[in-house]
């Protein structure tokens, strides 16, 4: 049988009942549709945490006190509640470590704060002036406190723009007001720019005050919860990172890093390490949506095995005018391909489409890739190929006169 002839055959085929054909294509539009959504949203996720943990600066290095990496892993397990941070470990650092272009010792706590009749509770974040330059902050009216603040413990505070306007209102100054923090009353020296972004690196939502006047004043003690340090190239990171390590150990007193009581992270693990979490997410939510390609692909052997039973007469009579079992089972094969294709065509669009509206109605970062296309139209075409084949051998192995014969 001709090529052309196999296309004409699967066309008319597939047009003859039309409705069936359109449902087993729905079930690979659906599912093809969900791959793509799904897979998008995924890779939105990643993208849109990466980009909010690069936000947060560039070249960085982190010690947290505390819990301690464990086997295998880049980043810390987390924070704990270990203080072993002072200030002469951020002046060792300053010292020693040539490679480091800032160093900021940082205090971060959580306290109700009002102002002006209005209160909500922000991060408080008490460290130096150094620590505008490790995360990229730019002052949008006033000023940021200076060192010689820091030094006379003085009771002022830079806010971010949303904790301005929560608790002075949208377009009016903050400069100049009294703030209360956890009942000590400070005075506004200025609003940062807005970094945008929400939750993880979020540097919209915060208070800046002097460290000395955090310790003081409120955590009342003089342990430091991380120390941020910005490394002049981040071909220097590498060689900086195992300095500070050997310096600290040693001012630590301990022989290695899996026994400190202090841990250092890099931004690139960080990155990394939300990388291969939402990476595993994507790969959960185009898995799941997988099953629904699945359900399609038996929704097509279905029909085709149904069709086969329906053409047996037809199949018969094809064979005694001199039909080979290979043209029928290419001429089944195709016509399975063919809604596959059908199928998949459009639940690319679709599944583009989709993703592009949640991205523009719900503000939900989504990000359609090449592969995901790719791997959702090939997958489809692999069912069209595995659900098609055993109808289409099925309907090869008939014998001639017998299926002439089938009522």
């Amino acid at each position: 049988m001709k090529f052309a002839d196999l296309i004409y055959e699967t066309f008319t085929s597939i047009t003859t009942n039309k409705v069936r054909s359109s449902l087993t294509i729905l079930g690979i539009v659906i599912g093809i549709a969900s791959v793509i959504v799904m897979i998008a949203i995924g890779k939105g996720a990643q993208s849109s945490i990466e980009t909010e943990i690069e936000k947060i600066g560039s070249n960085l290095l982190m010690i947290r006190p505390g819990a301690q990496r464990g086997p295998g892993q880049h980043v810390s397990q987390g924070q704990g509640s270990s203080q072993s941070l002072k200030m002469i470990d951020v002046e060792l650092i300053e010292a020693n470590i040539e490679a480091a272009k800032a160093v900021a010792p940082v205090v971060t706590e959580k306290y109700q704060i009002i102002a002006a009749g209005e209160n909500t509770k922000t991060s408080t974040t008490g460290t130096t002036p150094n620590y505008t330059e490790i995360k990229s902050i730019a002052i949008e009216e006033g000023t940021f406190f200076t060192d010689k603040q820091v030094a006379k413990i003085s009771k002022v505070a830079v806010l971010g723009p949303d904790t301005a306007v929560d608790l002075f209102g949208e377009g009016v100054s903050a400069v100049g007001k009294k703030i209360t923090i956890n009942g000590v009353i400070f005075t506004v020296l200025g609003t940062t720019v807005s970094k945008g972004g929400s939750g993880f690196g979020s540097q919209d939502d915060v208070i800046y005050i002097p460290i000395t006047t955090a310790q003081q004043y409120l955590v009342g003690n003089d342990y430091l919860s991380t120390i941020e340090i910005k490394v002049n190239s981040q071909e220097e990171m590498t060689g900086a990172e195992s300095e500070i390590e050997v310096l600290l150990l040693a001012k630590h007193g301990f022989d290695d890093i899996e026994d400190a009581d202090f841990s250092i992270m890099n931004q690139a693990d960080i990155i990394e390490t939300a990388s291969s979490i939402t990476g595993t997410l994507t790969i959960l939510l185009g898995a799941v949506a997988g099953i629904s390609l699945v359900v399609g692909g038996i929704g097509i052997m279905n029909m085709m095995l149904t069709t086969v039973t329906e053409r047996t007469r037809e199949i018969g009579l094809r064979k005694a005018i001199g039909a080979k079992a290979d043209d029928v089972t290419k001429q089944f094969l195709y016509e399975s391909i063919a809604l596959t294709f059908f199928g998949g065509t459009i639940g690319i669009v679709l599944g583009y489409g989709v993703a592009i509206g949640i991205k523009q109605f719900t503000g939900l970062e989504t990000e359609v890739s090449g592969f995901s296309v790719a791997l959702a139209f090939g997958v489809s075409t692999l069912i069209g190929i595995v659900f098609g084949y055993y109808p289409a051998k099925r309907a090869a192995k008939l014998n001639a006169i017998e299926a002439l014969r089938y009522e």
